[in-house]
C-alpha cells in the first residue's frame, strides 16, 4: 500500500494519514546512511563523555541551537547578544532575545522531564510550546489555519483541523514513538519529526517545539546523554531542501528524500560538533598552560572550566563556583584581562569578561 496522497494544488491537503507509514521505508540507501549517521552520533557522544566535565560546553551549544532554531522562524538575535543575556543581570528588553532564551528554557525543561519519566506526550509538547511562547495557549481549536509560501502568499498546506482531530493525531504519534518495532531510532526520528510538523498542533511555536522534540527523542532512546546537537544550523544552511522534502512526503509519499535529509542532518551536525568540541578543548588546554605559566598563583582547573562554560563570565559566577570571594575573583579577572586572556565590557551596572578566543571558535560556521 502506498503512502502517496491524492494531492490537488487547488485544495491543499489536510487529511494526514496515521502512523506508521504504509510505505517501504528501510531500503538499502537509507540503511547505509543510517549507519553513517549512527557512527557520527556515537563518536560525538563518546567525545562528550570523555571530557573532564561532560556538561562543560552544553550551555553554549544549547544557546547556539536556540538562536538558530528561532532564526528559522525569523526571530533574529545574535549569538553574542544571547551569551551576554544568559549571564547579565540586567533586564533584557529585546523581544527576539527573550523569545530565544525561552527556547533554551523549554529545552532544559524537556530534558528534566525525560530524566524523570522517559516518555514523549502531548502534555509535554504543550508545555514546551507554552514555555517558548510564554503563554497558556494549547492545541489549535479554530479553523482556517493555512501555511503559505512567504514569497507568493499561496497556500501550500492546510493542516488537520479541530481539537479532537488534532489530539487524535497526536495520540497516534505518541503510540508510534513508544511502540516496540524494528525501525532504527534515527529513521523513526525522521518520521516523528515529519508527522509532528504536519499535524501542526499549535497556533505558533510548532517548528521550535518540533526541533526540541528531536533532541528529547535522542535522549529518550539513549542515542545522546545530553542535548548536545546543534541541529538547527543545518536546517538554516539547507532550508529550501528542508521544506521541499517535507512537501514531497505530503504530496508524493516520498519518504526517502526526507529521511535521507534528516539522517544527513544528524551525521553532519554530529561530525561538526565533535570537531568543534575538540577545537574548544584544545584551546582550553593551550590557554590553561599559558595562564599557569604567566599567572601560576591564580591558575586552577576549576577556573579554566568557568572561563570556557560560556564566552562571558563575571565575578559572581566565579564566586558561585567556589573560586573565592568577590574581591579575590575580581582580582583574578583583572589579571587575566591585563595579560590579554580576557576583555572586559560594561553591560548595565555589571562588568562582563569575554573569552574572545572561545567566541571566535564558536562563530566559525
Amino acid at each position: 500500500m502506498s503512502n502517496k496522497i491524492n494531492y490537488n494544488p487547488e485544495i491543499p491537503y489536510n487529511d494526514l494519514p496515521l502512523l506508521p507509514p504504509q510505505a517501504e521505508i528501510e531500503n538499502t540507501l537509507i540503511l547505509k546512511k543510517t549507519i553513517a549517521a549512527s557512527r557520527a552520533l556515537s563518536e560525538l557522544k563518546g567525545a562528550i563523555t570523555n571530557l573532564p566535565n561532560p556538561t562543560l560546553f552544553i550551555d553554549t551549544i544549547n544557546l547556539q541551537e536556540a538562536q538558530a532554531s528561532s532564526a528559522i522562524e525569523n526571530i533574529i538575535t545574535t549569538q553574542d547578544e544571547l551569551f551576554k543575556a544568559s549571564i547579565a543581570e540586567r533586564k533584557n528588553d529585546n523581544p527576539a532575545t527573550k523569545e530565544v532564551m525561552h527556547y533554551k528554557d523549554a529545552l532544559w525543561y524537556g530534558v528534566d522531564q525525560i530524566n524523570k519519566r522517559p516518555i514523549l506526550t502531548t502534555n509535554l509538547f504543550v508545555a514546551l510550546m507554552q514555555i517558548i511562547k510564554e503563554n497558556q495557549s494549547s492545541i489549535r481549536n479554530t479553523t482556517g489555519t493555512q501555511l503559505k509560501n512567504p514569497i507568493t502568499n499561496t497556500v501550500v498546506y492546510t493542516p488537520p483541523e479541530g481539537e479532537d482531530v488534532i489530539r487524535g493525531k497526536l495520540k497516534n504519534l505518541e503510540d508510534f514513538i513508544h511502540a516496540e518495532d524494528t525501525l532504527d531510532p534515527l529513521i523513526k526520528m525522521a518520521i516523528i519529526h515529519y508527522q509532528f510538523e504536519a499535524i501542526h498542533p499549535f497556533f505558533d511555536g510548532n517548528g521550535r517545539t518540533g526541533r526540541i522534540i528531536l533532541l528529547l527523542y535522542l535522549k529518550m532512546t539513549e542515542l545522546m546523554d545530553l542535548p548536545a546537537l546543534y541541529l538547527s544550523n543545518y536546517i538554516i544552511q539547507y532550508k529550501d531542501k528542508y521544506y521541499t522534502t517535507l512537501r514531497k512526503v505530503t504530496e508524493e509519499g516520498n519518504w526517502q528524500d526526507w529521511i535521507m535529509y534528516m539522517l544527513d542532518m544528524v551525521e553532519q551536525t554530529a561530525l561538526k560538533g565533535r570537531n568543534q568540541i575538540a577545537e574548544i578543548e584544545g584551546l582550553m588546554n593551550e590557554m590553561g598552560k599559558e595562564i599557569q605559566r604567566q599567572l601560576p598563583k591564580i591558575y586552577s582547573k576549576d577556573l579554566m572550566e568557568e572561563l570556557f562554560r560560556l564566552p562571558y563570565t563575571k565575578r559572581s559566577q566565579l564566586e558561585k563556583a567556589g573560586l573565592g570571594n568577590l574581591k579575590t575573583v575580581g582580582t583574578y579577572l583583572k589579571q587575566l584581562e591585563n595579560h590579554g586572556f580576557l576583555k572586559s565590557e560594561q553591560v548595565g551596572k555589571e562588568k562582563l569578561y569575554l573569552n574572545f578566543k572561545l567566541l571566535e571558535v564558536l562563530r566559525v560556521k
